[in-house]
């Protein structure tokens, strides 16, 4: 069977084999709080199993709903924040065609809910007009601000086009089983709808219905992505030399103990680029707490070698690579001869463009860690379905015991709440009285 991998050979100038063996009793202790429950965030651990206990029957719902509304619409806007689009759009991007607006047996599959830019919802909305459009709107609570206003505008204007009746069964919303404003207005309105298990944070959610479903609709197959988390849940299950969640894990932090403060995920392929911004969340809000955490940073290769590459070839000695290497291509353009050769490329002629891409990897992996850049890379057979599940599970696995070697809980996220409680009392939102009025002073002082 073929599946991702791990090779660490070149961090191994700047830490020791034994450097990241001497994390192996912390990484088993975070493996067995992750299986047993017993670590901080405990309650938070439904996405461990989520592969493996998600009935098949959910899948063909989910495929049900998938195929109505591709049946029906010409768009289908995704709306969410966080962990409730940045899975969707990571898969969506990776496995779609870079230039075609949707494929020709599925609809276009939007976001919003993601900002609050005021020209990005005007043109949405601008676009939107005259076009047969359905909405899959993911909150646990309804109340999530970002979404909240994307989610009224958009329903308005579903509305307003097709009547109240027929924009009911255009709308999907994937919510908490039985509290909250969502959960509300669907059993009002009669929407169709998922469940967020309560124990599935955010950032976890993509092998849910909150990932599933836009995936499903953009027409890709998620019975082949979630086969792949299957055999990479089973891969990780034992404590072991070999198991690559584990070996991902310790060896990030002991280059942390090293004084590499920031991790680079680079990538290759351009489809790659939406994963990193998962990655990112996934990481970031993971770990970056109680004054510590690697930063996660991202880059897209060969593109930012000519605009970060300077910095991180002599730049300062704090930072990490982690590469993404996709092994083959959907596709192959071979380049070819010129008999003027103006641009001197002749020299190339007759090999793919993957071939020369590979080479710019390989060169560049090598320049950086003679530039004291440490490297791990991570293969991925190809951009297909059942090795992005098994990507998926890998990180995740590998980002609850990171956690737990760091000495941080992997599953909340304290200070995301900070900017709200400013942004609720400068808006003066009800309840907020005492901390708007704090503010204000501040800001006046």
């Amino acid at each position: 069977m073929k599946t991702i991998k791990i090779d660490i050979k070149n961090v191994l100038g700047t830490v020791s084999q034994a450097d990241i063996q001497a994390l192996d009793t912390q990484s088993a202790a975070g493996l067995e709080k992750l299986h047993n429950g017993t670590g901080e965030g405990n309650d938070f651990l439904g996405w461990l199993d989520l592969p493996t206990r998600t009935p098949a029957s959910l899948i063909d719902d989910i495929n049900a709903v998938a195929a109505d509304l591709r049946a029906n619409c010409e768009v289908v806007v995704a709306i969410g924040i966080g962990g409730s689009y940045l899975g969707a759009k990571a898969v969506i991007e990776a496995l779609g065609n870079s230039f075609a607006a949707y494929r020709g047996d599925a609809p276009q599959v939007l976001f919003a809910g993601q900002n609050i830019g005021e020209d990005y919802l005007y043109e949405l909305m601008d676009y939107l007009k005259g076009k047969k459009f359905g909405i899959v709107v993911i909150s646990k609570s309804g109340t999530t601000t970002e979404p909240a206003i994307a989610f009224r505008l958009l329903k308005e204007q579903l509305e307003s086009q097709l009547g109240k009746a027929e924009a009911s069964r255009r709308i999907v919303a994937i919510t908490d089983a039985a509290r909250g404003a969502l959960r509300q207005l669907a059993t009002e309105e009669g929407y169709k709808t998922f469940v967020i298990d309560d124990n599935v944070g955010g950032r976890f959610s993509v092998l849910s219905p909150v990932g599933l479903l836009p995936i499903a609709i953009a027409g890709y197959d998620i019975n082949a992505l979630m086969k792949g988390a299957v055999d990479m849940e089973k891969a990780t299950l034992a404590h072991a030399d070999d198991n690559i969640a584990e070996v991902y894990a310790k060896t990030r932090n002991a280059l942390y103990q090293a004084g590499k403060k920031i991790e680079i995920l680079v990538n290759y392929n351009p489809k790659l680029h939406y994963f990193a911004e998962w990655w990112k969340q996934l990481y970031g809000e993971s770990e970056g707490k109680d004054k510590k955490g690697i930063f996660p940073a991202a880059v897209d290769n060969s593109t930012d070698l000519h605009s970060m590459g300077q910095w991180i070839q002599d730049g300062e000695r704090t930072i990490f690579e982690t590469v993404l290497s996709v092994e083959e291509q959907q596709h192959t353009v071979v380049i070819p001869a010129d008999e003027a050769n103006l641009d001197g490329l002749n020299y190339i002629a007759g090999k793919r463009v993957d071939e020369v891409n590979k080479m710019a990897e390989l060169g560049t992996l090598i320049a950086h860690v003679d530039g004291g850049v440490p490297n791990m890379r991570i293969t991925i057979p190809a951009l297909k379905e059942e090795y992005l599940g098994q990507l998926i599970y890998f990180f995740e696995k590998a980002c609850g015991i990171s956690g737990y070697i760091l000495g941080v809980n992997p599953f909340n996220q304290p200070g995301v709440e900070d900017y709200k409680r400013n942004m609720f009392a400068l808006l003066e939102k009800p309840g907020y009285e005492k901390e708007t009025e704090a503010i204000k002073a501040k800001i006046a002082e």
